[in-house]
């Protein structure tokens, strides 16, 4: 399978740096039936940013009002899934750099059976162009 490049929405809010503050999130979510794309942490300032990538925007954003939470406003990720090889990520990366289009942020792990699959970050003003040179949907 060659790379397949979609751009979906995500959502990010800080919370508490308490054991178990993830896994309640999750379970909040699970009860309300959201399904995740994608779902990612990281330490900053004090607290974590957890950054949500839905199956479906509406039912995250009806989820999360439920739960109290104060989520950001819906911003773009783009996904990458493919064939894991030596390189995996040269392609798509190659071609930001020389559109001259910095990354903000990539996460990007093997998923087994010989599969790979990618989350990366360009900066707001950068959205439309590289979905157009990517030809993410």
């Amino acid at each position: 399978m060659a790379t397949r490049v979609r751009k979906a929405e995500y959502y990010s809010m800080k919370v508490s740096n308490r054991p178990g503050a993830g896994a309640k999130m999750l379970q909040s979510l699970k009860a309300e039936g959201v399904g995740l794309l994608a779902f990612t942490g990281f330490p900053v300032r004090g607290g974590v940013q957890v950054d949500f990538i839905p199956q479906n925007g509406g039912t995250f954003r009806r989820a999360a009002k439920r739960a109290g939470w104060k989520v950001s406003e819906r911003k773009a990720v783009f996904l990458l899934q493919g064939d894991d090889r030596v390189g995996a990520l040269t392609g798509v990366l190659d071609k930001l750099a020389a559109a001259r289009i910095s990354l903000t942020a990539l996460n990007a792990v093997v998923a087994g059976g010989g599969r790979y699959g990618a989350m990366f970050w360009v900066k707001k003003k950068d959205v439309v162009r590289a979905a157009r040179l990517l030809k993410a949907r």
